[in-house]
């Protein structure tokens, strides 16, 4: 699916990070991924059998919130994601990853606030729910997440 939105993975200096000590300040430790499959942040894309991943704690909101200046509040949040244990080629693609699967498209303002979201059913869903966000001036940046657990999955700011 080729849209004007673009996915944005982990940012390459957090993911440096995150390879050490995750946001919940805790040692990564990588291990070999027997089966595959795991929805990697660092190149979106889904991990193949015996590759070397990490699951870590990540706050994607906390990050960008202090880039920005923003105080997100109650918002800030952290949860799991699967990276490459170590460096990878990063995100190559044009398409929006992940569009397989039923998926919330949450809205945030500048200052981190969450406002509301929509579900995406389907990969055809995906273009509505990023241009029906960025219509409202209000939204700065929208997460797309996973429905079953709520992880994050990538980002999209305003094209």
């Amino acid at each position: 699916m080729t849209t004007t939105y673009t996915a944005r993975p982990i940012d390459p200096r957090a993911l440096k990070e995150l390879r050490t000590t995750d946001d919940a300040g805790r040692p990564t430790a990588g291990f070999t991924d027997p089966e595959g499959g795991a929805p990697l942040r660092c190149c979106l894309r889904r991990s193949a059998p015996g590759e070397r991943i990490a699951l870590v704690s990540y706050a994607p909101l906390r990050r960008w919130a202090s880039a920005t200046g923003a105080d997100p509040g109650p918002y800030d949040e952290q949860g799991p994601v699967f990276l490459h244990a170590e460096p990878c080629e990063g995100y190559l693609g044009e398409a929006l990853p992940f569009t397989n699967s039923h998926r919330t498209v949450r809205r945030y303002s500048a200052d981190g606030r969450i406002l509301g979201g929509r579900l995406a059913e389907a990969p055809a869903d995906f273009g509505a729910a990023f241009a029906e966000a960025f219509a409202d001036p209000a939204v700065a940046l929208v997460h797309v997440r996973a429905v079953e657990y709520g992880c994050f999955l990538y980002e999209v700011r305003r094209p």
